[in-house]
């Protein structure tokens, strides 16, 4: 097999491994959410906390990568997490418990970090060892075509089938994708040099700006949550778009789709922190748009949000990896425990305020959109600290010679 063929099957076995694990597993949740509170009884508030749950799961799988080290056991726990994403699936159609509901969300947040922070570390591992460039835009447009797949899913399966026999028909679908996520993913190298021989050595960034680029991933999670959890329910409550929120959610699937490839290379040319900056700044009009009334600023708006939410994850955990190269899931497992903190706070707050409200959950919009504009001042402030560190490490030693 040339270099080539296996770079591609190894990507393929991200790509897969996201469309399972986020796509079917997390995110077919949000367009079957209306149906659900139809068809099976899902209250509002609660609809908040099975979210919250979800991200729970993810939180906790995110403090499980940032305590572990060894890749041969990051690697079982990838693979195993690809099997709970199909069980946590067909858990949602077996019951109408919530607290089952529950165990499935919190099951499949898990699922969802081993996707996420293990097969993307491996992933990342796996490049640059073998000298690739390391930028994640063709892994993590599996999340886009998860999305946009979910969503075309369900809109056509509500045609024929109810809430319980979509679930199960997602289940088949993800036990069909988790064959190529396990079988082309190679057993990791352990060794500390690249196949060329170069040794791998980690350069982690100062304690100072860890803590802000955390605090502005926060804010980053915030901002994320409360669209990609309630976006479909948003615009299907607002004035003549009843029915419009699957096709809304589609367009902001097919968005992300390509474009952690595209702000790979805005990174390449501004700098990944300049393209963060846009990216948020981005996302906050995406936010809000929706609310302008009308189905053109809808869609524009899940356009933009799905564009850019992604492109913050990526470049935030492409950077991490090459902070870390001989154990990128470290980093990516504490930066993710400050999105996942978000993603658990976002649901629950924005769930809280809708129950106020006759279920009206636009006002977490409001919400997602200020944390942003936080966050955004965040990463500003992010700059300055880099320009300090960098001109810190190229200061000219000035101690007494022997």
């Amino acid at each position: 097999m040339t270099d080539q063929r296996q770079r591609l099957k190894v990507l393929g076995a991200g790509i897969f491994s996201l469309l399972l694990a986020l796509g079917v597993a997390r995110f077919a949740y949000t367009p079957l959410l209306p149906l659900m509170q139809q068809q099976a009884g899902l209250g509002v508030a609660d609809a908040g906390w099975l979210a919250a749950i979800n991200y729970g799961g993810y939180l906790s799988g995110a403090l499980l990568a940032s305590l572990i080290s060894d890749l041969v056991l990051k690697d079982r726990l990838f693979r195993l997490g690809m099997l709970l994403a199909v069980a946590s699936t067909a858990l949602m159609g077996l019951t109408t418990e919530p607290w089952l509901w529950a165990v499935s969300r919190f099951v499949a947040g898990l699922s969802s970090a081993a996707a996420m922070l293990f097969g993307t570390g491996l992933i990342l591992n796996w490049l640059i060892r073998h000298n690739h460039r390391s930028e994640l835009g063709i892994h993590f447009a599996g999340i886009g075509l998860g999305i946009a797949g979910c969503a075309a899913a369900v809109a056509l399966m509500q045609q024929w089938l109810d809430w319980r026999q979509q679930w199960f028909a997602l289940t088949a679908l993800g036990a069909l994708l988790a064959v190529p996520a396990l079988r082309w993913l190679p057993p990791p190298d352990t060794s500390g040099v690249t196949r060329s021989g170069e040794k791998l050595e980690d350069n982690p960034p100062s304690p100072l700006f860890l803590r802000l680029f955390m605090a502005a991933y926060f804010c980053a999670g915030v901002g994320y949550v409360v669209s990609a959890t309630f976006i479909v329910a948003i615009v299907d409550r607002l004035p003549g778009l009843a029915g419009s929120g699957t096709l809304v959610f589609l367009a902001l699937g097919l968005a992300a789709a390509p474009a952690c490839i595209v702000w790979d290379f805005v990174a390449r040319r501004t700098g990944e922190l300049n393209a963060l900056i846009l990216a948020a700044l981005l996302q906050i009009v995406g936010i809000l748009l929706p609310l302008a009334g009308g189905l053109l600023p809808a869609l524009a708006g899940a356009m933009l949000f799905g564009g850019t939410f992604i492109g913050m994850v990526s470049l935030v955990l492409t950077m991490a990896g090459r902070y870390y190269p001989t154990r990128p899931a470290k980093m990516m497992g504490k930066m993710t425990l400050s999105y996942g903190l978000a993603q658990i706070l976002g649901p629950a707050l924005t769930g809280w305020l809708a129950a106020g409200r006759a279920g009206d959950y636009a006002v977490g919009l409001y919400l997602a959109a200020a944390v942003m504009l936080a966050g955004s001042a965040l990463l500003f402030l992010l700059k300055a600290v880099q320009r300090r560190d960098t001109g810190a490490s190229l200061a000219p030693c000035t101690c007494p010679q022997n």
